[in-house]
């Protein structure tokens, strides 16, 4: 895998990362972003020694789009504070199913990794918010929705807008206001719209030309403080996923 550096200085560093590869493995060997870019750094600098790297957030493997990296602890600590106190803001896009499918059921007992429950979505301002409580299974690695209270449940929250519609599916802009285990395809399959190719929580039979190895998702902006000078930074990425294809070619990304 070729690095895609967005940006880098002496203080962060701001990485596209594709689907498929791990933001960091414990695996020996493995090829994750993390360990790729100690190698790129030391090979920069290979008289100062092992760099430091701070990873700031992750995103799932499956899902694309942009990371942050600190490159000195003191910038570790100032963007981790602003990931806590929402200072950093990630927008996400995505291709959804605009009806109501079969969701998946990848556990054993029955039990839905996501499903439409009865919290509702509230508008705010031009976004729509959704407010659920999702508990991790470790053991199948996914999350579902229950109920407030259910032992190990956490309170997730995003905002989203549809953006255009096309044959039966949805571009989607979205603001994750939480960051828990596979929210946005939990909340969206929740919905009766899940990601267009995803395998886990999306639809049954769901067969045509578009190649689904990954779902429709993409972390496609990124604003932050710039840790040292406090100068507000934006980036954005376009997706790569082949299902986003027909929104970009009609300039539905531009605004």
């Amino acid at each position: 895998m070729n690095l895609k550096i967005v940006f880098e200085d002496a203080h962060l560093l701001v990485l596209y990362k594709p689907a498929g590869v791990p933001v960091q493995s414990a695996r020996v060997g493995a090829k994750d972003c993390e360990s790729m870019l100690k190698n790129y750094l030391f090979e920069k600098n290979p008289e100062k020694g092992a760099p430091y790297l701070g990873l700031i957030h992750r995103l799932d493997q499956p899902v694309e789009g942009l990371v942050v990296f600190a490159k000195t602890s003191r910038a570790a600590a100032d963007l981790s504070r602003q990931l806590q106190n929402g200072r950093m803001k990630k927008s996400y896009l995505a291709v959804r199913e605009a009806r109501e499918p079969v969701v998946k059921n990848p556990s054993e007992n029955g039990e839905k990794c996501g499903k439409v429950n009865k919290n509702v979505e509230k508008p705010v301002e031009n976004w729509l918010e959704k407010v659920d409580f999702l508990q991790k299974d470790g053991k199948r690695n996914c999350s579902k929705i229950v109920e407030k209270g259910t032992a190990g449940a956490k309170r997730a929250v995003l905002r989203y807008r549809v953006l255009k519609a096309l044959k039966g599916q949805e571009l989607v802009e979205i603001q994750l206001l939480t960051g828990r285990h596979h929210q946005i395809r939990v909340q969206m399959a929740g919905l009766g719209t899940p990601l267009v190719g995803d395998r886990k929580y999306g639809r049954l039979g769901d067969v045509d030309s578009v190649d689904k190895s990954y779902p429709a998702l993409c972390a496609y902006r990124l604003e932050l403080a710039h840790p040292e000078t406090g100068e507000a930074l934006v980036f954005q990425a376009s997706p790569q996923n082949p299902a986003f294809v027909p929104y970009i070619s009609n300039s539905s990304l531009e605004s």
